[in-house]
């Protein structure tokens, strides 16, 4: 099995825990790299080898405070990734969270469910 990739939040740069041994898919915090493609290659990399034997239930949650540009590419690229999951049978959700008044982040995630063909649940808390 894949193994887990832990990622601890800073200031600038989220949390991610990837955990398919706990079912724990989740990217939380602020999202400010300086490189946004260097941040996300081992991020884009562990989904690559986590769809080609994904759990039978992938739900993967987002709960993030504020992203620049270069991290909506990436984010968009990491959801088109795992849209493949559906190819294999297996059931794939996406959760984005988002603070009760953040009308911004709402709004994004409105944008990224306008785009993927993944169940995508926006939930308010």
């Amino acid at each position: 099995m894949l193994k887990r990739l832990h990622i601890k939040p800073t200031d600038d740069l989220p949390g991610v825990v990837l955990d398919p041994k706990k079912d724990d898919f989740r990217i939380w915090g602020r999202i400010l790299p300086e490189d946004g493609y260097k941040f996300f290659k081992p991020i884009l990399d562990w989904v690559e080898e986590y769809i080609e034997d994904p759990n039978e239930d992938t739900v993967f949650y987002f709960k993030l405070d504020y992203y620049n540009s270069s991290t909506a590419r990436m984010l968009t690229k990491l959801i088109v990734i795992l849209e493949q999951i559906q190819e294999t049978n297996k059931k794939i959700k996406i959760v984005w969270e988002y603070g009760e008044d953040d009308e911004v982040m709402e709004e994004r995630g409105e944008e990224l469910k306008s785009i993927s063909y993944l169940p995508f649940e926006l939930r308010a808390n």
